[in-house]
Protein backbone atom coordinates (compact mmCIF):
# COMPACT_ATOMS: atom_id res chain seq x y z
CA UNK A 1 0.00 0.00 0.00
CA UNK A 2 2.95 2.38 0.32
CA UNK A 3 6.83 2.36 -0.99
CA UNK A 4 9.46 2.93 1.26
CA UNK A 5 12.80 4.04 0.29
CA UNK A 6 16.33 3.04 2.54
CA UNK A 7 19.09 5.35 2.63
CA UNK A 8 21.73 3.67 2.19
CA UNK A 9 22.64 0.33 2.17
CA UNK A 10 25.07 -0.19 4.75
CA UNK A 11 23.03 -1.73 7.51
CA UNK A 12 25.11 -4.51 8.84
CA UNK A 13 23.01 -8.16 9.13
CA UNK A 14 24.00 -11.59 10.35
CA UNK A 15 21.52 -14.08 8.28
CA UNK A 16 21.60 -17.73 9.48
CA UNK A 17 20.53 -20.61 8.09
CA UNK A 18 18.22 -23.15 9.76
CA UNK A 19 18.00 -26.86 9.33
CA UNK A 20 14.83 -28.43 10.74
CA UNK A 21 15.45 -31.89 12.22
CA UNK A 22 13.08 -34.39 13.69
CA UNK A 23 14.40 -35.39 17.61
CA UNK A 24 11.78 -37.93 18.82
CA UNK A 25 8.56 -36.26 18.11
CA UNK A 26 10.32 -32.30 18.51
CA UNK A 27 11.16 -30.25 15.35
CA UNK A 28 14.97 -28.46 16.19
CA UNK A 29 16.91 -25.59 14.40
CA UNK A 30 19.76 -27.47 13.47
CA UNK A 31 22.83 -25.26 12.11
CA UNK A 32 24.99 -28.50 11.62
CA UNK A 33 24.50 -30.14 7.83
CA UNK A 34 24.45 -33.76 8.63
CA UNK A 35 21.35 -35.44 10.02
CA UNK A 36 19.58 -39.03 9.25
CA UNK A 37 17.85 -39.30 6.13
CA UNK A 38 14.33 -38.91 6.65
CA UNK A 39 14.33 -37.20 9.94
CA UNK A 40 15.14 -33.54 7.87
CA UNK A 41 12.84 -31.38 6.36
CA UNK A 42 12.50 -29.43 3.29
CA UNK A 43 11.48 -26.65 5.03
CA UNK A 44 14.09 -24.02 6.47
CA UNK A 45 14.48 -20.91 8.83
CA UNK A 46 16.70 -18.31 8.01
CA UNK A 47 16.72 -15.29 10.55
CA UNK A 48 18.28 -12.10 10.07
CA UNK A 49 19.42 -10.00 12.89
CA UNK A 50 20.04 -6.32 12.21
CA UNK A 51 20.12 -2.59 14.33
CA UNK A 52 16.59 -2.42 13.36
CA UNK A 53 15.38 -5.74 15.38
CA UNK A 54 15.41 -9.44 14.12
CA UNK A 55 13.33 -11.38 11.59
CA UNK A 56 12.33 -14.46 10.43
CA UNK A 57 11.96 -16.05 7.07
CA UNK A 58 10.35 -19.76 6.53
CA UNK A 59 10.97 -21.30 3.20
CA UNK A 60 8.77 -24.42 2.87
CA UNK A 61 6.99 -26.02 0.06
CA UNK A 62 5.47 -22.89 -0.42
CA UNK A 63 7.61 -19.79 -0.12
CA UNK A 64 6.32 -17.00 2.48
CA UNK A 65 7.69 -14.68 4.69
CA UNK A 66 6.75 -14.17 8.70
CA UNK A 67 7.64 -10.17 9.18
CA UNK A 68 -10.60 -1.71 21.02
CA UNK A 69 -7.45 -1.31 18.13
CA UNK A 70 -9.45 1.53 16.19
CA UNK A 71 -9.68 3.99 19.24
CA UNK A 72 -6.33 3.37 20.27
CA UNK A 73 -4.18 3.82 16.91
CA UNK A 74 -6.72 4.71 14.38
CA UNK A 75 -5.41 8.10 14.24
CA UNK A 76 -2.19 7.53 13.97
CA UNK A 77 -2.67 4.95 11.38
CA UNK A 78 -4.92 7.91 9.38
CA UNK A 79 -2.13 9.87 9.88
CA UNK A 80 0.37 7.75 8.39
CA UNK A 81 -1.31 6.64 5.55
CA UNK A 82 -2.50 10.22 4.28
CA UNK A 83 0.69 11.60 4.73
CA UNK A 84 2.36 8.48 2.04
CA UNK A 85 -0.87 9.56 0.07
CA UNK A 86 -2.20 5.83 0.21
CA UNK A 87 -5.57 5.39 -0.91
CA UNK A 88 -7.29 3.35 1.85
CA UNK A 89 -10.85 2.24 3.84
CA UNK A 90 -10.39 1.73 7.45
CA UNK A 91 -12.94 -1.14 8.57
CA UNK A 92 -13.36 -0.63 12.28
CA UNK A 93 -14.91 -4.47 13.93
CA UNK A 94 -16.04 -6.07 16.97
CA UNK A 95 -14.53 -8.87 16.17
CA UNK A 96 -14.32 -11.25 19.52
CA UNK A 97 -15.27 -14.96 20.32
CA UNK A 98 -19.14 -14.13 20.13
CA UNK A 99 -19.17 -13.29 16.50
CA UNK A 100 -16.12 -14.92 14.98
CA UNK A 101 -18.38 -16.26 12.26
CA UNK A 102 -18.88 -16.42 7.99
CA UNK A 103 -21.30 -13.51 9.13
CA UNK A 104 -18.47 -10.96 10.04
CA UNK A 105 -16.46 -12.38 7.77
CA UNK A 106 -18.63 -11.73 4.47
CA UNK A 107 -19.14 -8.44 6.10
CA UNK A 108 -15.24 -8.08 5.83
CA UNK A 109 -15.67 -9.27 1.80
CA UNK A 110 -18.58 -6.95 1.23
CA UNK A 111 -16.43 -3.89 1.86
CA UNK A 112 -13.40 -5.60 0.24
CA UNK A 113 -15.65 -5.78 -2.73
CA UNK A 114 -16.84 -2.22 -2.72
CA UNK A 115 -13.41 -0.97 -2.30
CA UNK A 116 -11.91 -2.69 -5.56
CA UNK A 117 -8.61 -3.61 -4.75
CA UNK A 118 -5.68 -5.10 -6.88
CA UNK A 119 -5.55 -8.65 -5.34
CA UNK A 120 -1.74 -8.93 -6.11
CA UNK A 121 -0.47 -5.75 -5.32
CA UNK A 122 -2.65 -3.92 -2.35
CA UNK A 123 -2.94 -6.42 0.42
CA UNK A 124 -5.58 -6.49 2.98
CA UNK A 125 -3.84 -5.70 6.62
CA UNK A 126 -5.45 -7.02 9.81
CA UNK A 127 -4.59 -5.02 12.79
CA UNK A 128 -5.80 -6.88 16.04
CA UNK A 129 -6.08 -9.60 18.30
CA UNK A 130 -5.68 -13.68 17.20
CA UNK A 131 -9.47 -13.41 16.55
CA UNK A 132 -9.29 -10.44 14.02
CA UNK A 133 -6.59 -11.93 12.41
CA UNK A 134 -7.65 -15.08 11.61
CA UNK A 135 -11.43 -13.84 10.00
CA UNK A 136 -9.34 -11.18 8.44
CA UNK A 137 -7.16 -13.69 6.67
CA UNK A 138 -9.93 -16.12 5.97
CA UNK A 139 -11.69 -13.30 4.20
CA UNK A 140 -8.57 -12.79 1.91
CA UNK A 141 -8.35 -16.38 1.09
CA UNK A 142 -12.14 -16.65 -0.24
CA UNK A 143 -12.06 -13.50 -1.57
CA UNK A 144 -11.08 -14.15 -5.98
CA UNK A 145 -9.86 -17.05 -4.30
CA UNK A 146 -6.52 -15.76 -2.51
CA UNK A 147 -5.80 -12.04 -1.70
CA UNK A 148 -2.91 -11.16 -0.06
CA UNK A 149 -2.86 -10.10 3.37
CA UNK A 150 -0.66 -8.67 6.27
CA UNK A 151 -0.77 -9.61 10.10
CA UNK A 152 -0.12 -6.62 12.89
CA UNK A 153 -0.49 -8.41 16.28
CA UNK A 154 -1.76 -6.68 18.99
CA UNK A 155 -2.09 -8.67 22.04
CA UNK A 156 0.71 -10.91 23.53
CA UNK A 157 -1.33 -13.99 22.32
CA UNK A 158 -1.56 -13.41 18.77
CA UNK A 159 2.08 -11.88 18.78
CA UNK A 160 3.43 -15.43 19.66
CA UNK A 161 0.71 -17.54 18.03
CA UNK A 162 -2.06 -16.72 15.45
CA UNK A 163 0.91 -14.22 14.01
CA UNK A 164 3.19 -17.55 13.20
CA UNK A 165 2.11 -19.84 10.90
CA UNK A 166 -0.91 -20.31 8.15
CA UNK A 167 -4.30 -20.96 9.30
CA UNK A 168 -7.49 -18.74 8.82
CA UNK A 169 -10.86 -19.61 10.42
CA UNK A 170 -14.19 -19.07 11.86
CA UNK A 171 -16.03 -21.03 14.39
CA UNK A 172 -19.02 -23.38 12.71
CA UNK A 173 -21.83 -25.71 14.62
CA UNK A 174 -20.61 -24.09 17.90
CA UNK A 175 -17.30 -25.73 17.59
CA UNK A 176 -14.14 -23.69 17.76
CA UNK A 177 -12.53 -22.87 14.20
CA UNK A 178 -14.38 -25.43 12.27
CA UNK A 179 -14.51 -23.26 9.05
CA UNK A 180 -11.35 -22.24 7.67
CA UNK A 181 -8.32 -22.46 5.24
CA UNK A 182 -4.23 -22.70 5.07
CA UNK A 183 -3.23 -19.16 3.67
CA UNK A 184 -0.19 -17.76 4.83
CA UNK A 185 -0.15 -13.90 5.50
CA UNK A 186 2.08 -12.57 2.78
CA UNK A 187 4.22 -10.95 5.95
CA UNK A 188 3.91 -10.41 10.30
CA UNK A 189 4.70 -7.59 11.77
CA UNK A 190 5.92 -7.90 15.51
CA UNK A 191 5.85 -5.02 17.49
CA UNK A 192 6.20 -5.56 21.43
CA UNK A 193 4.99 -1.59 21.80
CA UNK A 194 1.41 -2.65 21.02
CA UNK A 195 1.13 -5.12 24.28
CA UNK A 196 1.31 -1.70 26.72
CA UNK A 197 -2.11 -0.88 25.86
CA UNK A 198 -3.13 -4.70 26.27
CA UNK A 199 -5.23 -5.51 29.84
CA UNK A 200 -3.09 -7.41 32.64
CA UNK A 201 -5.58 -10.20 31.95
CA UNK A 202 -4.74 -10.18 28.29
CA UNK A 203 -1.13 -10.23 29.14
CA UNK A 204 -1.87 -13.42 31.21
CA UNK A 205 -3.66 -15.08 28.31
CA UNK A 206 -0.81 -14.95 25.77
CA UNK A 207 1.45 -15.96 28.15
CA UNK A 208 -0.54 -19.60 28.61
CA UNK A 209 0.36 -20.30 24.91
CA UNK A 210 4.30 -19.10 25.18
CA UNK A 211 4.80 -21.32 28.43
CA UNK A 212 3.11 -23.98 26.27
CA UNK A 213 6.10 -23.95 24.14
CA UNK A 214 8.28 -23.85 27.34
CA UNK A 215 6.56 -27.09 28.22
CA UNK A 216 7.11 -28.60 25.42
CA UNK A 217 10.10 -27.57 24.02
CA UNK A 218 12.26 -25.24 25.92
CA UNK A 219 13.10 -25.47 29.41
CA UNK A 220 15.27 -22.22 29.60
CA UNK A 221 11.93 -20.61 28.67
CA UNK A 222 10.20 -22.58 31.35
CA UNK A 223 12.60 -21.14 33.59
CA UNK A 224 12.47 -17.60 32.87
CA UNK A 225 8.69 -17.41 33.08
CA UNK A 226 9.15 -19.11 36.84
CA UNK A 227 11.62 -16.63 37.83
CA UNK A 228 10.72 -13.35 35.97
CA UNK A 229 6.96 -14.32 34.53
CA UNK A 230 5.79 -11.61 37.70
CA UNK A 231 8.04 -8.91 36.18
CA UNK A 232 6.75 -9.33 32.17
CA UNK A 233 2.96 -9.33 34.12
CA UNK A 234 4.08 -5.92 35.60
CA UNK A 235 5.75 -4.19 33.04
CA UNK A 236 3.15 -5.98 29.98
CA UNK A 237 7.02 -6.71 28.15
CA UNK A 238 7.84 -3.37 27.90
CA UNK A 239 11.06 -1.21 28.77
CA UNK A 240 12.81 2.10 30.43
CA UNK A 241 16.23 3.81 31.65
CA UNK A 242 16.59 2.28 34.78
CA UNK A 243 18.11 -1.36 35.51
CA UNK A 244 14.93 -2.74 36.09
CA UNK A 245 13.92 -1.46 32.68
CA UNK A 246 16.66 -2.98 30.87
CA UNK A 247 16.32 -6.53 32.45
CA UNK A 248 12.66 -6.34 31.92
CA UNK A 249 13.69 -5.65 27.95
CA UNK A 250 16.23 -8.68 27.77
CA UNK A 251 13.61 -11.11 29.71
CA UNK A 252 11.02 -10.22 27.33
CA UNK A 253 13.44 -10.22 23.75
CA UNK A 254 14.42 -13.28 24.67
CA UNK A 255 10.91 -14.98 26.01
CA UNK A 256 9.23 -13.72 22.87
CA UNK A 257 12.17 -14.95 20.80
CA UNK A 258 12.08 -18.12 21.71
CA UNK A 259 8.57 -18.58 21.62
CA UNK A 260 8.15 -17.36 17.98
CA UNK A 261 11.26 -19.58 16.96
CA UNK A 262 10.16 -22.76 19.25
CA UNK A 263 6.76 -22.18 17.28
CA UNK A 264 8.31 -22.24 13.94
CA UNK A 265 10.83 -25.49 14.46
CA UNK A 266 7.29 -27.21 14.62
CA UNK A 267 4.99 -25.30 12.29
CA UNK A 268 7.33 -24.56 9.51
CA UNK A 269 8.05 -29.01 8.57
CA UNK A 270 4.21 -29.69 8.85
CA UNK A 271 2.42 -26.05 7.69
CA UNK A 272 -0.82 -28.15 5.90
CA UNK A 273 -0.69 -30.35 9.17
CA UNK A 274 -0.11 -33.35 6.66
CA UNK A 275 0.87 -34.90 10.13
CA UNK A 276 -1.28 -35.02 12.64
CA UNK A 277 1.25 -35.71 15.54
CA UNK A 278 1.23 -32.52 16.54
CA UNK A 279 3.23 -30.96 19.81
CA UNK A 280 1.67 -27.27 19.11
CA UNK A 281 -1.90 -29.09 20.40
CA UNK A 282 -1.09 -29.21 23.83
CA UNK A 283 -3.15 -27.93 25.50
CA UNK A 284 -5.89 -27.88 22.63
CA UNK A 285 -7.63 -31.40 22.43
CA UNK A 286 -10.02 -30.47 25.30
CA UNK A 287 -10.02 -26.47 25.86
CA UNK A 288 -11.75 -26.04 22.58
CA UNK A 289 -14.75 -27.36 23.88
CA UNK A 290 -14.18 -26.24 27.05
CA UNK A 291 -14.06 -22.36 26.14
CA UNK A 292 -17.39 -22.91 23.48
CA UNK A 293 -18.76 -24.30 26.30
CA UNK A 294 -18.37 -21.03 28.60
CA UNK A 295 -17.95 -18.61 26.08
CA UNK A 296 -17.14 -15.74 26.45
CA UNK A 297 -16.13 -16.42 30.42
CA UNK A 298 -12.75 -17.73 29.57
CA UNK A 299 -10.18 -16.33 27.35
CA UNK A 300 -8.40 -18.25 24.70
CA UNK A 301 -5.11 -18.46 26.88
CA UNK A 302 -6.37 -19.53 30.01
CA UNK A 303 -8.87 -22.41 28.16
CA UNK A 304 -5.87 -23.30 27.25
CA UNK A 305 -3.80 -23.52 30.23
CA UNK A 306 -6.72 -24.86 32.43
CA UNK A 307 -6.45 -27.86 29.92
CA UNK A 308 -2.83 -27.97 29.96
CA UNK A 309 -2.85 -28.08 34.12
CA UNK A 310 -5.07 -31.66 33.53
CA UNK A 311 -2.46 -32.62 31.13
CA UNK A 312 0.08 -31.84 33.61
CA UNK A 313 -1.41 -34.15 36.31
CA UNK A 314 -2.00 -37.20 33.48
CA UNK A 315 1.70 -37.15 32.73
CA UNK A 316 2.40 -37.32 36.27
CA UNK A 317 0.32 -40.39 36.54
CA UNK A 318 1.67 -42.32 33.39
CA UNK A 319 5.10 -41.54 35.30
CA UNK A 320 6.53 -38.76 32.43
CA UNK A 321 6.56 -36.20 35.16
CA UNK A 322 8.20 -36.23 39.49
CA UNK A 323 6.02 -34.84 42.04
CA UNK A 324 8.47 -32.09 42.21
CA UNK A 325 8.05 -30.84 38.10
CA UNK A 326 4.49 -31.21 39.04
CA UNK A 327 4.20 -29.01 41.66
CA UNK A 328 6.49 -26.34 39.40
CA UNK A 329 4.45 -26.19 36.43
CA UNK A 330 1.29 -25.60 38.73
CA UNK A 331 2.94 -22.61 40.95
CA UNK A 332 4.63 -20.91 37.40
CA UNK A 333 0.59 -21.74 35.92
CA UNK A 334 -0.36 -19.38 38.98
CA UNK A 335 2.31 -17.25 39.10
CA UNK A 336 0.80 -15.99 35.29
CA UNK A 337 -2.14 -15.21 36.92
CA UNK A 338 -3.65 -18.25 35.03
CA UNK A 339 -6.54 -20.22 36.08
CA UNK A 340 -5.47 -24.31 36.37
CA UNK A 341 -9.00 -25.97 37.34
CA UNK A 342 -12.87 -25.07 35.44
CA UNK A 343 -15.69 -26.52 37.08
CA UNK A 344 -17.01 -26.93 33.63
CA UNK A 345 -13.93 -29.04 32.94
CA UNK A 346 -15.78 -32.50 33.37
CA UNK A 347 -14.96 -36.00 32.91
CA UNK A 348 -17.85 -36.27 30.70
CA UNK A 349 -16.04 -32.63 28.48
CA UNK A 350 -12.88 -34.91 28.52
CA UNK A 351 -14.35 -38.29 27.27
CA UNK A 352 -16.09 -36.65 24.26
CA UNK A 353 -13.75 -34.31 23.63
CA UNK A 354 -11.09 -37.20 23.46
CA UNK A 355 -13.32 -39.19 21.35
CA UNK A 356 -14.11 -36.35 18.73
CA UNK A 357 -10.23 -36.23 18.88
CA UNK A 358 -10.48 -40.04 17.10
CA UNK A 359 -12.40 -39.75 14.94
CA UNK A 360 -10.82 -36.81 13.32
CA UNK A 361 -7.11 -37.54 13.79
CA UNK A 362 -6.90 -40.82 11.95
CA UNK A 363 -8.34 -42.75 15.01
CA UNK A 364 -5.20 -41.95 17.46
CA UNK A 365 -5.38 -39.32 20.27
CA UNK A 366 -2.06 -38.15 19.25
CA UNK A 367 -1.50 -36.42 22.96
CA UNK A 368 1.26 -34.70 23.47
CA UNK A 369 2.22 -34.69 27.78
CA UNK A 370 5.23 -33.42 29.10
CA UNK A 371 8.37 -35.44 29.69
CA UNK A 372 10.37 -33.91 32.50
CA UNK A 373 10.70 -30.06 31.95
CA UNK A 374 10.74 -28.52 28.43
CA UNK A 375 10.64 -32.08 26.33
CA UNK A 376 7.85 -33.96 25.25
CA UNK A 377 6.35 -36.59 23.42
CA UNK A 378 2.91 -37.73 21.66
CA UNK A 379 1.00 -40.66 23.12
CA UNK A 380 -1.92 -42.40 22.47
CA UNK A 381 -2.43 -45.19 24.50
CA UNK A 382 -3.27 -43.24 27.76
CA UNK A 383 -5.79 -45.58 29.54
CA UNK A 384 -9.21 -44.34 30.79
CA UNK A 385 -7.88 -45.31 34.60
CA UNK A 386 -5.16 -42.85 34.05
CA UNK A 387 -7.29 -40.41 33.03
CA UNK A 388 -9.93 -41.46 35.90
CA UNK A 389 -7.20 -40.89 38.64
CA UNK A 390 -5.45 -37.53 37.35
CA UNK A 391 -8.92 -36.16 37.05
CA UNK A 392 -9.77 -37.46 40.68
CA UNK A 393 -6.15 -35.55 41.95
CA UNK A 394 -6.66 -33.05 39.71
CA UNK A 395 -9.71 -31.40 40.61
CA UNK A 396 -8.48 -32.41 44.73
CA UNK A 397 -5.65 -30.50 45.14
CA UNK A 398 -6.93 -27.57 42.58
CA UNK A 399 -10.51 -27.09 42.59
CA UNK A 400 -10.40 -25.10 45.67
CA UNK A 401 -8.34 -22.37 42.94
CA UNK A 402 -11.80 -21.77 40.84
CA UNK A 403 -12.17 -18.23 42.37
CA UNK A 404 -9.29 -17.04 40.40
CA UNK A 405 -11.37 -17.86 37.27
Amino acid sequence: MGKVHLKGNDTKEKKTEFSLVRVTSAWKCDLGKKATAGCVSAAKIYESITEQGTSWTVVSPIVFTYKEVYRIYGAKLTEYLEANNVVYKILSLPTTEENKSMTMALKILEEVNKFSLDRRTEPIIAIGGGVCLDIVGLAASLYRRRTPYIRVPTTLLSYIDASVGAKTGVNFANCKNKLGAYIPPAAAFLDLSFIQTVPRRHISNGLAEMLKMALMKHRGLFELLETHGRMLLDTKFQADNSVDGHNCFQAASQATRIAIVTMLEELAPNLWEDDLSRLVDFGHLISPALEMKVLPSLLHGEAVNIDMSYMVYVAKERGLLTEDEKQRIISCMVGLELPVWHEAFTMELIQKSLQDRLEHSGGLVRMPLPVGLGEADIYSDTSCEILQKAFVKWCGELSGSSDSN
